[in-house]
């Protein structure tokens, strides 16, 4: 699996399996990715690599590193220090999206009211991780 930012001077390869791959609500990935929410996958390390330029990092909330491309802005990933082995890439920053589909939405209580939802997947309330399946 490879992915890059916009202009593509952040680019990745990602060894499967994929840990998880799910839609959050948080206001943190919603104000980053600027958008009602962001879907990602999660990834240990040694099953991923930067093949382009690595991308800068942002601390946005205790125990929270996101990172970005500082030429075009593109969001990257993030790294909980909760999950300190595993880094969540965007969805969106894959060459091919469609191959990951999201199985949970998360921080669900923030989600924003006038987004209406009808995928049917499961909710939880925060970055509750417990309740994420893993991709077969």
């Amino acid at each position: 699996m490879r992915g890059h930012c916009l202009c593509g001077t952040i680019r990745y390869e990602v060894t499967p399996p994929v840990l998880s791959c799910v839609t959050c609500h948080c206001d943190s990935c919603r104000r980053q990715c600027a958008a009602p929410m962001t879907t990602y996958f999660g990834v240990r390390d040694g099953q991923w690599r930067w093949t382009g330029d690595e991308p800068k990092t942002f601390a946005s909330s205790p125990g929270v590193t996101r990172s970005f491309c500082s030429d075009c802005g593109t969001p990257i990933s993030f790294r909980s220090q909760s999950m300190s082995d595993v880094l969540h890439l965007y969805v969106a920053t894959l060459d091919d999206p469609n191959q990951l589909e999201p199985t949970l939405h998360v921080a669900h209580e923030e989600k924003l009211h006038w987004l209406k939802l009808g995928d049917g997947l499961p909710t939880c309330t925060g970055p509750d991780y417990t309740k994420v399946q893993p991709l077969p």
